[in-house]
């Protein structure tokens, strides 16, 4: 699958393999105010405040966000379109426990938005088999911390590919449903 922005945020992707590059650049000088993740994400404000007081991503610290908080982030964003925030959030605790507490993680978020990423570039179709089979590769040298956490990475990363597809394709029926209005009223 060819991607125009890194998922989930407004970033540009020149190249379809610079997403840590990408990444690397927006936090070479440390971290993030919030009026920085709120413009790179596209949402409001009171969002992601919202989205810390609920506790499914932790504060902060002396204002700033640090990349794994903008990997968490950036997560819910794009998923939120096609999945409840219960529905999120459930996601994201099957693959890291407890939202507020990283010793129980079988990944960083940083690295689960990057395994995202390349399921996402690896996937020639926008099916749950592609998906699958793409998380599959993505994952081919992950070291599972815990038993079995390689297939709740891979079934994890399979629901975000579906679901982030197809908010990605309703978005796209919708604009072409706008044209097709904009084009009866000439």
């Amino acid at each position: 699958m060819k991607l125009t922005y890194l998922p989930g945020t407004t970033l540009t992707l020149k190249e379809q393999d610079d997403c840590i590059k990408t990444l690397d650049g927006i936090f070479a000088a440390g971290g993030l105010v919030l009026s920085q993740v709120t413009a790179l994400l596209g949402v409001e404000g009171y969002s992601v405040q919202n989205w810390i007081k609920r506790q499914f991503v932790s504060p902060p610290v002396n204002k700033k966000y640090s990349r794994r908080q903008f990997c968490r982030l950036a997560i819910i964003n794009l998923l939120k379109d096609s999945l409840s925030i219960s529905e999120i959030v459930g996601l994201l605790s099957y693959v890291n426990g407890q939202l507020d507490d990283e010793s129980d993680d079988i990944v960083g978020d940083e690295q689960f938005y990057e395994y995202f990423v390349t399921t996402l570039l690896l996937s020639p179709r926008r099916t749950a088999e592609s998906f699958e089979e793409a998380a599959r590769r993505a994952l081919a040298d992950y070291k599972e911390p815990v038993e079995m956490g390689k297939e709740r990475l891979i079934s994890a990363l399979t629901i975000m590919g579906v679901a982030y597809s197809s908010s990605v394709l309703q978005r796209q029926a919708k604009e072409r449903i706008a044209a097709l209005s904009a084009a009866k009223t000439l």
